[in-house]
C-alpha cells in the first residue's frame, strides 16, 4: 500500500492509503476538495472520449469546485511540460491532473512529476494497466478492429488471416503508414499475435509476415483508410481503433453503412492513463476527480463516447453497462480476450515494424 499527502483545511497529515477507500474517507476527501474550489485539467478536447460530457458530469455533482481547462489541443508531452514549468506556481496554469499516452506514464513517475494515490475502485483496475504503486492507471481504451464498407462486402471479416481471402481483393488498408503511426505499428501487432508471435519482436515480424500474403494475394491497399476512404470504396475495409471507427459509422450515418468488428484473434488494446501532478495546487480536487472517472458514473460517461473504460468488463459483470450503450458497440464478450501490451514490447514491436517494412511487406503506405 501506498502513502499518499492529503491536505485538509489547510492541516497536512499523513493518510494510508486502501485499496478501497471508506464513505468516511470520500466525505472528508470531498470536504477538503470543496474548499480547495478549483480543479484545474489539461488536454481535454471536448469531443474525445466523451470528456465533454465527463467533465459537465463532475461540475454538476461537484458545483462547488470550478473546472479550470487549460490548453484542451495539447499532447502528451506539452503535458508533461506544462508540470515541469509550473513547478513553483500555484497559479492557473499549472495542471492539477493529466490524460496521457502510455508511454508517458512512466516517464513522468521516473521524473518525480506525479504522485501516487489508488482510487476506491483501485482493484477493479487490472493489473496490467496501473502502477502498482498507484502512480498512474489506465482509463480508457480502444482496440484494433476492422470498419467494413457492408455495401461492398457480403461477408465482413472475422480473423486477421481472413484478409489473404480471394473475396477481399484490393479492399484492405491500414489507417496509417506502418513506419510512422502508431495506429499502423499497433495494426501490425494485433496482426502479428494473431499470426503466432507473441507481442514484441515476435509480433512485429509475424505481423509483417501475414501483410506480407495480404500484399501477395492483390488485397493490400497501399493508401491511407480513413472514413472518407471507406465510403469512397477505396478501402472497404480498414483496420483502425474501434472509438475511431464507430465515430466514423456514425458520422456517415449508413451512407454507406459500416460494420464495426473485433477480430476473433489478435484483440490488442491501447490504453490511455491518469495521474495527479506531484506539484498540483488542488491536491484534493485532483484525488477528487479520479475517484469521479474511476466510479460507476464516470466510466460509463467514456463509453458513450465509445472509448471504453478500463473498468468495462466489471461494468458489464455486475450489468452496470446501460442496454443502449451495449446495444452501439460490439458484443462485450469480444473485448474479454484484449491483450494490454507493455511499453517495452510495443517499442520492440515498433523497431520491428519500422525497421522491416519495406523489406518484408515491400508496400509504401501514402495518402
Amino acid at each position: 500500500m501506498s502513502r499518499v499527502w492529503w491536505a485538509i483545511r489547510g492541516v497536512t497529515s499523513w493518510c494510508r492509503c486502501r485499496s478501497a477507500a471508506s464513505a468516511q474517507d470520500l466525505a472528508a476527501l470531498e470536504a477538503a476538495a470543496k474548499a480547495e474550489g478549483m480543479l484545474t485539467t489539461i488536454a481535454l478536447p471536448h469531443d474525445w472520449c466523451n470528456y465533454g460530457g465527463v467533465i459537465e458530469g463532475f461540475k454538476a455533482k461537484y458545483p462547488e469546485i470550478k473546472v479550470n481547462e487549460l490548453n484542451p489541443d495539447a499532447g502528451s508531452a506539452d503535458e508533461l511540460e506544462a508540470i515541469r514549468a509550473n513547478k513553483d506556481n500555484k497559479g492557473p496554469q499549472a495542471p492539477d491532473v493529466i490524460d496521457v499516452g502510455l508511454s508517458f506514464g512512466p516517464q513522468a513517475k521516473a521524473e518525480g512529476l506525479i504522485q501516487p494515490y489508488k482510487v476506491a475502485t483501485w482493484d477493479s483496475i487490472p493489473d496490467d494497466a496501473k502502477d502498482a504503486d498507484g502512480y498512474w492507471y489506465g482509463d480508457y481504451y480502444g482496440v484494433m478492429a476492422f470498419g467494413v464498407n457492408s455495401d461492398l462486402i457480403d461477408s465482413v471479416p472475422k480473423t486477421w488471416k481472413d484478409l489473404t481471402k480471394p473475396e477481399y481483393a484490393n479492399a484492405f488498408a491500414l489507417a496509417g503508414d506502418p513506419r510512422a503511426s502508431a495506429q499502423a505499428i499497433i495494426s501490425v501487432m494485433a496482426a502479428g499475435i494473431a499470426n503466432g508471435g507473441e507481442p514484441g519482436e515476435a509480433s512485429g515480424q509475424k505481423g509483417m509476415e501475414l501483410m506480407a500474403e495480404v500484399n501477395k494475394a492483390g488485397n493490400f491497399v497501399p493508401v491511407i483508410g480513413k472514413s472518407a476512404t471507406i465510403a469512397q470504396g477505396a478501402t472497404p475495409i480498414v483496420t483502425a481503433w474501434d472509438y475511431n471507427l464507430l465515430s466514423w459509422r456514425d458520422g456517415l450515418n449508413g451512407n454507406p453503412p459500416v460494420e464495426v468488428v473485433i477480430p476473433e484473434d489478435g484483440v490488442v488494446a491501447g490504453v490511455y492513463v491518469q495521474a495527479i501532478s506531484a506539484y498540483a495546487p488542488h491536491p484534493n480536487a485532483a484525488k477528487l476527480w479520479m475517484e469521479y472517472l474511476y466510479s460507476d458514473e464516470g466510466q460509463l460517461g467514456w463509453l458513450k463516447g465509445y472509448c471504453h473504460p478500463i473498468r468495462f468488463n466489471d461494468l458489464v459483470a455486475q450489468g452496470k453497462v446501460p442496454q443502449e450503450l451495449l446495444d452501439a458497440l460490439p458484443p462485450a464478450a469480444a473485448y474479454e480476450k484484449a491483450i494490454f501490451p507493455t511499453l517495452e514490447q510495443q517499442e520492440a514491436n515498433k523497431k520491428v515494424v519500422t525497421e522491416g517494412w519495406d523489406g518484408v511487406v515491400g508496400a509504401a503506405v501514402k495518402e
